[in-house]
């Protein structure tokens, strides 16, 4: 079976796709305050206990947007303000991000507390795939989602007792390679006058 050549099209919003990626840099002050979050909740684990973790869990995750903000305008990288074809998926996709919250609030309610931590790496990372495809680099991104997931579930297995200190240590340490590889490879695309 021959392959289908794309559309003129789908060409185009490739492209368009792939020029946003490169301007933004695959928006890697987003992935950053991931990290920083991440590797903050890992650092608290060390003092905390699961309840106490999961209450300061739970309500920082609200604090990663605004701490990208205030990268994107440390780094001068408007994404906030930049506009694509492609911008209209983000609300949806990032409405099925949020629907990992009934895992957690399930979790808390049957006394299965120890899962949060688990539910909280794996499902906020669920919107990954997308947003890789919304830049054309859905495999990069979908890899940070796969990896992260498996990275998660082997602590959450094999290392019960670091839950709340490797598992988000370790989420964090592959948002960091993750916005190396993003940072890199955005580089291919971006404007000339940007490099």
């Amino acid at each position: 079976m021959a392959k289908r050549e794309p559309t003129a099209l789908e060409k185009a919003l490739k492209e368009e796709r792939l020029a946003q990626y490169g301007r933004l840099r695959g928006g890697f002050p987003v992935p950053l305050a991931g990290a920083i979050w991440w590797a903050a909740l890992g650092a608290y684990g060390y003092t905390a206990d699961l309840a106490g973790w999961s209450q300061i869990a739970f309500p920082a995750t609200g604090l990663i947007f605004p701490l990208a903000l205030i990268l994107a305008r440390a780094f001068k990288n408007p994404f906030m303000k930049d506009r694509s074809p492609v911008g209209s998926v983000l609300a949806p996709t990032f409405i099925a991000m949020l629907l990992f919250w009934a895992f957690i609030v399930a979790a808390a309610m049957t006394n299965d507390v120890e899962m949060i931590p688990l539910i909280l790496a794996v499902g906020m990372s669920a919107h990954w795939p997308v947003i890789g495809w919304s830049y054309g680099r859905t495999l990069l991104y979908s890899a940070h989602a796969v990896v992260r997931a498996i990275v998660a579930l082997f602590i959450f297995v094999q290392y019960p007792e670091e839950r709340l200190t490797w598992l988000p240590l370790s989420v964090a340490a592959v948002y960091l390679v993750t916005v190396l590889a993003i940072y890199v490879d955005s580089g291919r695309f971006a404007p000339t006058a940007a490099r």
